[in-house]
């Protein structure tokens, strides 16, 4: 499994961003597979009072690692899931964009193609256009320095994936293929998301998928300027309808508890990177694609 603790050993040779400058893990199963608080106005001596103790207050310090790190990265990361009967590894592939915005640093996700790795000879294929439904809301990290060497937390960030929900958060996720809340995200006519599962090459076929991502991760900047660490993963998804009746069920998938197992890697490049140039360099920034070892 890859080693986070250190840099790739791989040289990362992507085009270098200026310093200063300036989400999956999407997954297929087989199953077979805010608000702000306001005041009430109560005491208005002691509402100005407050304010006049406001003025010339100085706002927290702004690290300094937050200017250094701010830019765009390639982005990396294996989500590694015990599910019944089967193993699999979801590796994810697209950029995160780390920003100050207002005194904090606010990260972006988002996400170009993904592969699918499992302990069984069966074939899960998500389409780049279901991979890139997955948008998770920009938000502020913490950042924290230590002997020079900065890390970050990203919190979670409940996000549906082909489903409308209304609190992402908390609402349940449709049973019910004809549930209105059902959004065509990948735009193949389907209800949800498709995945395209081929278990012989006789046997085969699509599964549409109502999902909640639910993801954070923790990283650590390293000595070349990429960021490594862990993912933590605890995405929902329901299967509301397949192109055969056997791919109906549904699979209870949990995070593999060695989180060594579910890294994540970010390396700088420039900000004009898309897509394409991301699955270009593929092989230039980031390890072999991992496979099922446990």
């Amino acid at each position: 499994m890859i080693d986070v603790s250190e840099p790739s050993p791989r040289p990362l040779r992507a085009p270098r961003r200026r310093r200063g400058t300036g989400l999956l893990a999407a997954t297929a199963a087989l199953s077979v597979l805010v608000g702000g608080a306001c005041g009430d106005g109560s005491d208005s001596s002691d509402a100005a009072a407050e304010g006049t103790a406001a003025v010339g207050t100085t706002p927290p310090a702004l690290d300094p690692a937050a200017e250094r790190l701010a830019g765009r990265y390639a982005h990396f990361d294996v989500v590694a899931y015990d599910g019944d009967g089967m193993k699999t590894l979801i590796i994810s592939y697209g950029f995160t964009d780390l920003d100050v915005v207002d005194g904090e640093v606010v990260a972006t996700d988002s996400f170009c193609f993904s592969e699918h790795r499992s302990d069984q000879p069966i074939s899960v294929q998500m389409s780049d256009a279901a991979t890139q439904a997955i948008r998770p809301v920009p938000v502020a990290v913490t950042l924290t320095t230590e002997d020079g060497r900065a890390h970050i937390s990203r919190p979670e960030t409940p996000t549906g994936i082909g489903v409308d929900l209304e609190d992402p958060a908390n609402d349940a996720l449709p049973t019910d293929p004809n549930d209105p809340r059902l959004a065509d995200d990948d735009g193949d006519g389907k209800p949800g998301v498709t995945a395209r599962i081929t278990v012989t090459p006789e046997l085969g076929g699509e599964i549409y998928l109502a999902r909640r991502e639910i993801f954070a991760y923790e990283i650590d900047e390293q000595p070349d300027g990429s960021l490594t660490g862990v993912v933590k993963d605890r995405s929902e998804q329901l299967v509301v309808g397949a192109s055969n009746p056997i791919f109906l069920t549904n699979a209870q998938w949990t995070q593999h508890p060695d989180l060594t197992k579910s890294p994540i890697i970010l390396v700088p490049v420039e900000r004009s990177w898309d897509c394409e140039q991301l699955r270009t360099a593929r092989d230039e920034l980031f390890p072999p694609t991992p496979v099922v070892d446990w």
